[in-house]
């Protein structure tokens, strides 16, 4: 079983010396690059070296690769962890057995940012995107956030800064409830799409916690005017100051006239005046993002066009339709999607780009739960947006295996099973994929787990193909 975080349990006035176990992802190495900034004293070990691992290292933080009990130093004072952590980690257990006290990462970040103006950005899809583009939009206008997002910022280089403004952008993870931890000044939700039913148990308490996040918020509260969930949501909100972004016809931000041909233009029309944006990455999607972060700008008091203008350059994150590599006019990209929703937008953003070429998915599932609830869900977007499909098994995370969970669930209820495959071993799945890819096709793997690390098999298997 995986570690089920304790959100009560009190967070240290000063958290002194920290060991994160699980340093590594992006979420943790953040936190740790913000306390580090902070003037703590930073230790932590992971499963594998990375560049966030070298970055951390560089900035002062000791760091052991690997899990084991002799990596938690003598005189650490907290020990941060993830739900992705199983029980019996070692370190984890000499940390119950030392009593020392054992924060949640989102503990850890609360106290981190404790006494900022917070913008908390929340939503089951886009928190990522949108989070990005308020930090390049502030950036753009002269301010100085200080920022922790869920995936490196392109024109960055990094998940998390410590800045000298008054603003601190935080990606808020409602997957587990943490987002209710924060000091909120500011909320914006993307959307309430029904996810994490595993956590909540119903969608009755989903939404709950989304009504709790927003009323709670300080000034502001941003959410989607299109969203069926967040219309419920919005409907249940005592909060005085709302804005709605989307393509309502009563949104306080209109978006209109999208143009999807490359990447995405628009316009959106606030407070009778249209003001007209083109983004650096493409998809519908993308510029609904971009209205629910220019709504939180224009919400903070900034000027409508340069706020635009600001999120509009935004170049994306890490693991969201990020190309890796072409082999004979093959390319090869990763993006995080992970549940339906995120599925289609990601390969109808890729469709809008791909031109003559075919669309080949390398599809992860994630989680056992997931894949059980959403497996019809994940064919009937699959076969619709991508040409061809390749279904890896399930990854777990922090769930047990299920009897019968498998990615066979999902490629099984294609209508037309001529265009899937499903195949467990990777080796099989990248030389399947280069024997069926031709030039022009965009390859994209799908999920939130570790597929990502399929990729340097799918551009060695090309070029294996490609010689042969």
């Amino acid at each position: 079983m995986t570690i089920k975080p304790d959100l009560s349990t009190p967070i240290p006035a000063d958290l002194g010396t920290v060991h994160f176990v699980g340093i590594g992802g992006s979420g943790m190495s953040g936190i740790a690059r913000l306390a580090l900034g902070a003037g703590h004293r930073v230790t932590g070990s992971d499963v594998r070296d990375s560049a966030n691992i070298a970055a951390l290292r560089e900035l002062g933080a000791t760091i052991a690769i690997g899990h084991a009990a002799e990596n938690l130093p003598d005189d650490v004072d907290t020990v941060v962890v993830t739900g992705a952590l199983w029980q019996d980690n070692p370190e984890y257990r000499l940390a119950l057995q030392r009593g020392i006290p054992v924060l949640h990462r989102s503990q850890a970040l609360a106290s981190v940012i404790a006494g900022q103006r917070l913008v908390s950005v929340a939503g089951a899809h886009g928190k990522t995107t949108s989070t990005g583009m308020i930090i390049t939009g502030l950036l753009a206008l002269g301010e100085d956030p200080s920022f922790v997002n869920g995936g490196v910022i392109e024109e960055l280089g990094v998940s998390s800064a410590s800045g000298s403004g008054e603003l601190f952008v935080v990606e808020a993870d409602e997957s587990d409830g943490s987002f209710l931890l924060y000091d909120t000044s500011v909320a914006l939700i993307t959307n309430v799409d029904p996810d994490h039913l595993d956590h909540y148990g119903s969608l009755e308490a989903f939404e709950q916690a989304f009504v709790d996040f927003a009323d709670r918020a300080r000034e502001l509260v941003v959410i989607s005017s299109d969203d069926r969930g967040a219309t419920r949501v919005r409907e249940r909100l005592s909060h005085a100051r709302v804005l709605t972004f989307g393509e309502a016809p009563d949104a306080t931000v209109r978006v209109h006239d999208i143009v999807t041909d490359g990447p995405v233009a628009f316009a959106v029309t606030h407070e009778g005046r249209e003001y007209r944006a083109q983004l650096r990455i493409p998809g519908r999607h993308n510029a609904i993002n971009a209205a629910g972060a220019f709504a939180v700008l224009v919400g903070l008091g900034f000027d409508p066009q340069r706020a635009l203008d600001g999120v509009s350059r935004f170049a994306g994150t890490g693991r969201r339709f990020e190309l890796h590599g072409t082999v004979d006019g093959v390319s090869v990209y990763d993006d995080y999607a992970h549940h339906p929703t995120e599925v289609a937008a990601a390969l109808s953003a890729a469709r809008t780009v791909v031109g003559d070429g075919r669309i080949i998915a390398v599809h992860q599932p994630h989680l056992y739960s997931r894949t059980r609830l959403f497996a019809k869900e994940f064919a009937e977007v699959l076969e619709q947006y991508a040409d061809e499909t390749v279904v890896l098994d399930v990854y777990g995370a922090r769930e047990d295996p299920e009897p019968g969970v498998t990615g066979a669930l999902v490629s099984e209820r294609f209508e037309h099973p001529e265009h899937v495959a499903f195949i467990a071993d990777w080796q099989e799945a990248a030389d399947h994929t280069a024997r069926i890819a031709r030039p022009g096709d965009f390859v994209i793997t799908l999920g939130c787990g570790d597929v990502y690390r399929i990729v340097p098999q799918l551009l060695g298997s090309l070029e294996h193909e490609r010689r042969g």
